[in-house]
């Protein structure tokens, strides 16, 4: 990790409103950057990324891994991605808490810090993905076990990694991408999944593939429509009373995922919102955590 990369990542940290990394010691925590150089397509921001007080990241220029230890690893990584609606990434509220239940059961942590699609990147709506593949493949080199973790529109792009490992988002560069791409099961906690119609109001939507896209386009990004009896098992958790990803978006996946005879495990709680990362206190939503781990413990399909 360069000097520079280390830099950014103590700026966006101490932006965040919370005590995070104060259970972790130093060799606990690393970022690893995704990209030598410049990230596939070029264009995008310059300069540090900015923070809100809840700890939302935006105004990212260098994509990568923040990487949290636990002091006896399993040898089980989890790659996290949390939501935002593809405008910013929701760091403080879904990932870190994620990735602190994770390490102390004994996973190795990944929050994936990925380019968003509406800061000027030429690639423009494949960067997130390229990010995501990128950063499964860093982490098979370093892992016996590799899962995804995905929430809301970061649900979205853990699906969409998930499904089509074998979708090239970027030519190859170097060893790391002669690894696969294809997590070994992966878990959606309030996903976005479809962008077809009538589920077309999302933010996920309009950043991806705009107000006038055609059906053709909508059904590209659509994660449902690329599962396969070779997509891995999946966990999807949603609220009945979920306003922004219609909660129809996790029957969709698990329907898909029935058809194509994939394992999988559908969580529906009668109340708790969007947005409630690790469980909303005082609502059935608290209970998923419980369901992930011993989802998350199985042996591998």
């Amino acid at each position: 990790m360069n000097r520079r990369h280390f830099l950014m990542g103590l700026a966006a940290a101490a932006a965040l409103p919370h005590r995070a990394f104060a259970a972790f010691a130093p060799e606990q925590f690393m970022q690893i950057p995704l990209w030598n150089g410049t990230p596939p397509g070029g264009g995008g921001p310059t300069g540090l990324r900015i923070a809100s007080p809840s700890g939302a990241i935006r105004h990212i220029s260098e994509p990568d891994l923040s990487v949290l230890t636990p002091r006896a690893p399993n040898g089980h990584g989890v790659l996290i991605a949390a939501g935002g609606g593809y405008k910013q990434i929701q760091t403080g509220k879904e990932a870190l808490p994620a990735a602190q239940w994770l390490v102390a059961r004994g996973y190795t942590a990944y929050i994936l810090t990925y380019r968003l699609p509406s800061e000027g990147w030429h690639d423009g709506d494949r960067v997130a993905l390229q990010d995501a593949q990128r950063a499964l493949r860093i982490i098979r080199q370093r892992e016996k076990q590799v899962s995804v973790l995905g929430f809301s529109a970061g649900g979205h792009l853990m699906g969409m990694a998930a499904t089509r490992p074998d979708f090239r988002t970027y030519p190859a560069r170097d060893e790391i991408d002669e690894q696969t791409a294809r997590p070994d099961r992966a878990a959606l906690i309030y996903p976005v999944i479809t962008l077809e119609k009538p589920y077309t109001h999302t933010s996920t939507h309009k950043i991806l593939v705009g107000p006038h896209a055609s059906a053709t386009e909508e059904a590209a990004w659509s994660v449902q429509n690329f599962v396969s009896p070779d997509t891995p098992p999946c966990f999807i958790v949603q609220a009945k009373d979920d306003p922004l990803s219609d909660p129809h978006n996790s029957l969709i996946m698990y329907d898909a995922c029935v058809a194509n005879h994939v394992p999988a495990e559908l969580h529906r709680y009668p109340t708790g919102g969007h947005g409630f990362g690790m469980g909303r206190p005082g609502t059935e939503t608290a209970a998923w955590p419980g369901e992930y781990a011993r989802w998350l413990g199985r042996k591998p399909v």
